[in-house]
């Protein structure tokens, strides 16, 4: 299934017009830190595109906050690509880096990483920029969800290692994808991009729980649509598609069909669970400035759904047709001192 494929989403969000701005910024970041070692690195990491990601994602951010949600975009996705299963050894050093990525916002600003290789030098600079002005309750939330994604990674990683990773069943990879694709802290950065913060009792309302759940099915779906030809020459069974092929029994075509209906049905019930946010703010009785935040929330789901998709029609992180190192994951070793 080619990386064109199109979904059908009713949303219209914005890009934000700072992006030439912070992506100059961005770049020189990190050759700075570290986190490109060659110039062959340096130029697959530019093929992705993360400026753009981050600029549909967050288009209301400041030039300035920009600029440290791009920093934040690329050590994610670079830490992702750090295994190679030709090397199963290489599970515990990742294991480690993701334990210090872990703690890092449970410790007291300024901490200095006590694992120290570029990835975990330059979280710590950019959680204490994104944490900035906050609450405890946010920064709680937000290291909640972004330590459930690292730890799922290292489960993959794990799987891998043992060369075990195509034996989840769709059941099982339907609730690890959720926490793999790293949607749910991705949506909490949203609130920061904007300064406000949905109210507590929100968060916790079994409407916006799921309405969460649904966007990083929809996401990690599409995204698994998106990427498939490529994770296919890598030999990476954790993929929706892949799944539905071993799982099911389907042929790819059919197996990609089926993904493909998936992702839509996700995203139908998460847009009918949208139209019930007036009925759960009246539940609540929240008032207008508070359901003012809720819609700002709602606002950042819409924008992670169309703004990674539109990213990802055009990414060449996704690009089938790779060579070389680029093809198993990232070209620079950023794991070691």
């Amino acid at each position: 299934m080619p990386q064109d494929v199109t979904f059908d989403l009713p949303f219209d969000t914005p890009v934000s017009d700072h992006l030439e701005y912070a992506r100059a910024r961005h770049l020189r970041w990190i050759w700075d830190m570290g986190l490109v070692r060659s110039q062959a690195g340096f130029e697959e990491y530019r093929s992705w595109d993360l400026p753009q990601a981050a600029a549909r994602t967050y288009p209301h951010a400041s030039a300035a906050d920009m600029v440290v949600l791009m920093n934040w975009f690329s050590l994610a996705f670079l830490f992702d690509d750090q295994f190679d299963a030709s090397q199963p050894d290489r599970a515990d050093r990742i294991l480690e880096v993701a334990r210090e990525l872990i703690v890092t916002p449970l410790r007291p600003a300024g901490s200095r990483p006590r694992v120290v290789c570029p990835i975990t030098v330059a979280w710590a600079q950019v959680w204490d920029h994104l944490s900035d002005g906050m609450s405890l309750t946010w920064r709680t939330r937000f290291a909640a969800s972004w330590g459930r994604f690292l730890v799922a990674h290292c489960e993959e990683v794990d799987l891998a290692a043992r060369g075990i990773a195509g034996t989840l069943d769709l059941d099982e990879y339907t609730e690890f994808r959720r926490r793999t694709v790293g949607i749910h802290h991705s949506i909490d950065a949203g609130e920061r991009s904007r300064g406000f913060e949905v109210p507590a009792q929100v968060q916790a309302h079994p409407l916006m729980e799921r309405m969460r759940d649904l966007a990083a099915d929809t996401i990690g779906f599409m995204n698994d649509v998106h990427s498939f030809e490529r994770e296919r020459r890598r030999g990476d069974g954790h993929n929706l598609i892949a799944v539905l092929h071993r799982d099911r029994g389907l042929s790819w075509e059919a197996a990609a069909e089926e993904a493909y209906r998936m992702t839509t049905a996700r995203l139908t019930e998460y847009l009918d669970l949208e139209s019930q946010v007036p009925q759960m703010c009246a539940e609540l009785n929240l008032n207008e400035e508070e359901r003012a935040r809720v819609q700002q929330g709602v606002e950042a789901i819409q924008h992670w759904i169309n703004g990674n998709y539109e990213w990802a029609l055009v990414s060449g992180r996704y690009t089938a047709a790779k060579a070389g190192p680029a093809v198993k994951g990232s070209v620079d070793d950023l794991l070691a001192v």
